[in-house]
């Protein structure tokens, strides 16, 4: 109560000064909307992973200046204290600040990024409570979320807060027309590796259907849907929000944001296809050289374990210890998790081991870890049956099973395996 108290005291204090500064002290700031701009800028991707989707700021110029301020609620430092254990735990915070229009979209353009102004058409007072809103959030700091509290979002709230509700109304009623997860590899696809374990990591409540307001998480989305919406102001008048768009810079050479998500399930199976038959080939050579094929195919194993562990243990980790609640309630913990670590020195111990019947134990070992995840794999299939959950993972699937399938059930050892351990136990 005491912190809620204290913010609402702070923004009365600001409020204050800044009308004391406007009637007495420097006459340059604005005394109402009426000498005010409100714009909407938009960026799109950038090479770090973090701007793949894009970026989106507030605009306010003063017309009695041409001051054009750049107000940015996306702001965060590398640098800050404890910044890389915060990210992980999923308990970042983000600030806003407020820099000159002119530098930011300079940067952008020598970036190659697009950028495109959208000047909002709101009456005067709507633009006065607009400006001190976005004054008294410079330097508020807010706990950030991928896709319900980001640099988009706060100036929303804003834009919905001058259209007296209306904006988020409408566009909440409306039908969107992917999931979080479409939306998030329209920007990735072009990354297979990055695509894949970024949604690997994401859970079912990305999955679910959801709003256009919801999808305008993306800077993308506010663009595209923002031009032909109208309200009804204070006057009773019908008014387009977007009186005017500028494209200022348009980036050249670079992934293209798609209009639809790619079928990533195909490529991923094709992919591992391909995989599993090079290592069928492998099992197949080492009955012919088995020497080198037990080395060859014991660094597959540790490889592919690693590989698919070490993904698996930070998905566990992010469920169990993390606020990253996207990461929830995810099935591919069921076939993808920290028991395939154990694959890494069972593989090291087949390659290189000297004595034949420890090898044929760990072979058996490899062998049921990796029906272990098969089988998990087809559970996971199973659960989707259910009304009550659904988890858009068929990428992940199809990308091990074949894998664990091959390294389980290979038929050109599988029958030497079994010979071997009932002659050696019977």
């Amino acid at each position: 109560m005491y912190f809620i108290l204290n913010i609402k005291f702070k923004r009365t204090i600001i409020f204050f000064l800044l009308c004391c500064a406007a009637i007495s002290v420097l006459p340059a700031l604005p005394v109402n909307g009426d000498d005010l701009e409100i714009k909407i800028a938009i960026a799109g991707p950038d090479t770090p992973l973090y701007f793949w989707w894009g970026h989106l700021a507030l605009v306010i110029s003063n017309t009695r200046t041409n001051e054009n301020s750049f107000y940015d609620y996306g702001v965060f430092s590398f640098d800050k204290d404890d910044f890389y254990f915060d990210f992980a735990l999923g308990r970042l915070n983000y600030t806003s600040m407020k820099t000159s229009m002119e530098y930011n979209i300079a940067t952008y353009t020598e970036r190659n990024r697009d950028v495109t102004l959208y000047t909002l058409d709101i009456p005067p007072e709507k633009k006065w409570e607009i400006f001190l809103e976005a004054e008294v959030s410079i330097g508020d700091e807010y706990l950030y979320h991928h896709f319900y509290n980001n640099c988009v979002t706060r100036v929303l709230d804003l834009i919905d807060n001058a259209t007296e509700g209306q904006f988020k109304q409408h566009f909440n009623n409306i039908q969107g027309r992917y999931t979080l997860r479409q939306h998030v590899r329209r920007f990735t696809w072009f990354s297979p590796f990055i695509d894949w374990i970024l949604n690997f990591w994401m859970g079912q409540r990305i999955d679910g259907s959801i709003s256009v307001w919801d999808e305008m998480y993306l800077p993308s989305e506010v663009g595209r849907n923002i031009v032909d919406f109208e309200y009804i102001d204070t006057d009773g008048n019908n008014r387009k929000l977007v009186s005017n768009v500028e494209i200022l810079n348009t980036a050249h050479g670079r992934p293209g944001i798609l209009e639809a998500p790619l079928p990533q399930w195909a490529i991923e199976l094709a992919f591992s296809l391909v995989l599993s038959v090079v290592l069928g080939f492998l099992f197949f050579m080492q009955t012919k050289f088995p020497a080198a094929g037990q080395v060859i195919l014991g660094l597959a194993h540790s490889t592919l374990g690693l590989l698919f562990g070490f993904a698996g243990t930070v998905l566990m980790f992010m469920v169990l210890f993390t606020s990253h609640d996207y990461t929830f309630d995810n099935i591919n913990l069921f076939f993808c998790n920290p028991l395939l670590l154990a694959a890494f020195p069972l593989g090291i111990k087949y390659a290189f081991s000297k004595n034949y019947y420890k090898r044929v134990k760990t072979e058996f070992k490899l062998r049921l870890l990796w029906l272990v995840v098969s089988l998990g794999i087809i559970v996971s299939m199973l659960i989707k049956f259910s009304s009550n959950y659904w988890q858009d993972n068929l990428t992940d699937q199809m990308l091990i099973l074949p894998v664990a399938l091959v390294l389980s059930l290979e038929p050109f050892g599988l029958e030497r395996l079994i010979r071997r351990i009932f002659w050696r136990w019977f």
